[in-house]
């Protein structure tokens, strides 16, 4: 639940993107990843507690975030993973997204866990619900991409005039953004 007053002015929906928008990501994507190879004994030590860092971080900069005029859409990146939430912000926006994967801030050795097998249930799950909004995609990239997240971060849809102020908003909390894509008309 959330309690309190905003103007309706900054209310920032997930819905209400655009075309032109860039893709920003405020935390790392493999949550479920890394959580399921500690349950099948994968985790190497250098890994551990990663996973817990990052569900333990607050994503109190939404609420800057929702005081910049240029960022569009927001919605937290939680069990539907990244493409969930990134395709309902297609569907109530009437626009689609360019994704770039290899821009996506990922924990580390979540690629090679993946390889191993270390891919939660509800991945699968997720990705038979949506994947026939999908674009063809490697497995492993889909694996990823479909990774229920506790506590993820939260998806950005801002217009290019306010990507500046979007960043150093974040480097304010110690987050460095990189674009991970972009919304074009449907």
């Amino acid at each position: 639940a959330v309690t309190g007053i905003v103007p309706t002015e900054r209310v920032k929906k997930n819905s209400t993107a655009q075309a032109g928008c860039k893709l920003f990501l405020t935390k790392p994507l493999g949550i479920g990843v890394l959580t399921t190879a500690e349950k099948k004994s994968l985790l190497k030590p250098e890994h551990q507690g990663l996973a817990t860092e990052v569900m333990c971080r607050m994503n109190i900069t939404g609420a800057s975030f929702a005081n910049i005029e240029g960022v569009k859409a927001m919605t937290d990146v939680t069990g539907f993973g990244l493409l969930g939430h990134l395709s309902e912000m297609c569907q109530g926006a009437g626009v689609q997204a360019r994704v770039d994967y290899d821009a996506i801030p990922k924990l580390p050795g979540v690629e090679e866990y993946i390889k191993l097998g270390a891919v939660p249930g509800g991945t699968e799950r997720n990705f038979a619900s949506y994947g026939h909004l999908m674009g063809e995609m490697p497995r492993e990239v889909r694996d990823l991409l479909c990774d229920p997240q506790t506590s993820g971060g939260l998806l950005l849809a801002v217009m290019p005039e306010a990507e500046n102020e979007v960043k150093a908003t974040a480097a304010e909390f110690g987050i460095e953004l990189t674009a991970i894509g972009e919304l074009v008309p449907a």
